[in-house]
C-alpha cells in the first residue's frame, strides 16, 4: 500500500512528509533543522520527499519548536530618500544568507526620542533577536543603553552607540573629499548646502566643510540650510545663483543637487562652466544627470550588510559571521566639476 498523500485543499505538513519518506516526524524535524545524527540515505529519503510535496517549514512553528525567532528589527525613520531603501537591501541580503528575516518599524522624521524606545520595544515583543538601529540621529540615552544591552544592536553607520566605533563611514571624509576637489581645480572658496539639521551627518559634514577651509587660509562663506529634498536643494540654487562670486557648492546629498542644478540652469548659469557641484551619495541617476553629478559614494548596501553581519554574530556569541565590507567613501568624479573660468 502506498504511503497517502495529502488532499489538494491543503499545505502538506510534517506528517505527510514522514508517512512518504517511511520514517518518524522527529527525523523529518532533525534532517530540515540541519541535525548532523540522521543517516545520509534517510535524510536524502526525507528531503526528496519534501521537494514532491512542496512542504515549507511554517516560520511560526519552528520558532515554537527552537526556541528561537530568528528576527532581526530594524528601526528607520520614514522617509522616501534613496539610502534608506539602499541600506535595507543590504540588511536583507545579509540576514537571508544567514537563515534570518527582517521586519521593521519605522518612525517619524524628527521624532522624540521616546517614539525610537517605544519602536525598540515594539520589535522585542515581536520577537527580534538582535535590532539595527538605522536612524541618522543621536540617540546615547540610559534608557536607550538598558535596551542595547538586553538585546544585541548596532547601529547602521557605525558598530554600536560609542561616537569613536568602528565600522562607521566618515561623514567628515565624504565632506574634506567633495571640498579639497573644488580647491584643487583652483576654486577660490566653496559654499556649502547642508542637509536637515536633525541628522548628525549633517553636522559632521558641515563641521569638516568649515575646517578644510580654515585649513587652506580660507573663512568660510555662510551655510544654506536645507532638508534633503529636491525642493529645499531649488530653493538653495536660486540663492545661489543670485551671489555672482559663486564658483564651487558641495551639496549634501545627490536629490537636493538635482534641485539645485535646475534653479541654476533656469538663472542662465551654467554647470559646470559658472558653478562647479559636488554631491553626496551616488545614487543610480547621478550619474545620468545633466550634467551627470561629481559626488562622494556612501556603500549604503554595505553598511546595511555590515549591520546585520556584526548583530547576527552578537545573537550567535561569534566574532564575526562573515567578512564585513568595506564602509569606506570613494569621490567619483563626472562632469559637474571644472576649473573656474578666469576672471575677465
Amino acid at each position: 500500500m502506498s504511503p497517502r498523500r495529502p488532499r489538494s485543499d491543503r499545505a502538506p505538513s510534517q506528517v505527510d512528509v514522514a508517512r512518504l519518506a517511511g520514517v518518524s516526524t522527529q527525523t523529518v524535524s532533525r534532517v530540515m533543522s540541519a541535525q548532523d545524527n540522521v543517516r545520509p540515505d534517510t535524510a536524502r529519503r526525507v528531503l526528496a520527499a519534501v521537494e514532491e510535496l512542496g512542504y515549507r517549514v511554517h516560520a511560526a512553528a519552528a520558532s515554537l519548536a527552537s526556541g528561537r525567532s530568528r528576527i532581526l528589527g530594524v528601526i528607520v525613520v520614514s522617509t522616501d530618500r534613496y539610502s534608506s531603501a539602499a541600506l535595507g537591501v543590504g540588511i536583507e541580503q545579509a540576514a537571508a544568507a544567514n537563515g534570518y528575516t527582517v521586519t521593521t518599524a519605522a518612525v517619524a522624521d524628527h521624532a522624540s526620542t521616546e517614539s525610537f524606545l517605544e519602536a525598540f520595544d515594539r520589535l522585542e515583543r515581536q520577537g527580534a533577536e538582535g535590532i539595527i538601529l538605522g536612524v541618522p540621529v543621536e540617540l546615547d540615552s540610559p534608557a536607550m543603553r538598558a535596551r542595547t544591552e538586553r538585546t544585541p544592536s548596532t547601529r547602521s553607520e557605525r558598530a554600536s552607540l560609542d561616537e569613536d566605533a568602528p565600522l562607521s563611514v566618515d561623514q567628515r571624509a565624504i565632506a574634506r573629499l567633495a571640498v579639497e576637489h573644488l580647491l584643487d581645480l583652483g576654486h577660490s572658496t566653496v559654499w556649502h548646502v547642508s542637509g536637515d539639521e536633525y541628522w548628525t551627518e549633517t553636522q559632521q559634514r558641515s563641521e569638516a566643510w568649515e575646517q578644510t577651509l580654515r585649513d587652506r587660509g580660507i573663512t568660510p562663506p555662510p551655510v544654506i540650510p536645507a532638508d534633503w529634498t529636491p525642493e529645499s536643494g531649488y530653493r538653495a540654487g536660486r540663492t545661489i545663483a543670485a551671489i555672482p562670486e559663486v564658483t564651487a557648492v558641495f551639496v549634501s546629498s545627490d536629490e537636493m543637487a538635482f534641485g539645485l542644478i535646475r534653479a541654476l540652469h533656469e538663472a542662465g548659469r551654467n554647470v559646470p562652466e559658472d558653478v562647479s557641484v559636488v554631491s553626496v551619495d551616488d545614487i543610480a541617476l547621478a550619474a545620468y544627470a545633466s550634467p551627470a553629478l561629481t559626488t562622494v559614494r556612501q556603500p549604503f548596501e554595505a553598511m546595511g550588510r555590515a549591520a546585520a553581519l556584526r548583530v547576527i554574530a552578537k545573537i550567535e556569541g561569534q566574532d564575526a559571521v562573515g567578512e564585513v565590507p568595506s564602509t569606506e567613501p570613494e569621490l567619483i568624479v563626472r562632469s559637474s566639476t571644472a576649473p573656474p573660468r578666469p576672471r575677465s
